[in-house]
């Protein structure tokens, strides 16, 4: 079983093309905050869930199901 169930998340993010951009995005911004943790630079956001998972796309998945992380849809007039 996938942990958090696709159904809730997708009730997050509207539609599952958006989750998909989501999630991919923000498992990039974990991946790379864990990348550069020896460097100190400190440029990216840490993981915002106490997660089991080792998974940077399943921590996002996380994120997004417990509405840590939110879409942002701009609209051009």
């Amino acid at each position: 079983m996938i942990t958090p169930p696709i159904e809730d998340v997708l009730d997050k993010a509207g539609n599952r093309f958006t989750l998909v951009v989501l999630a991919a995005r923000r498992a990039r911004q974990i991946n790379a905050y864990f990348n550069q943790l020896g460097e100190g630079i400190g440029t990216y956001a840490p993981p915002q869930v106490t997660s089991l998972s080792r998974k940077p796309l399943s921590i996002s998945l996380e994120e997004i199901s417990e509405g840590k992380v939110e879409v942002d849809i701009v609209t051009e007039d």
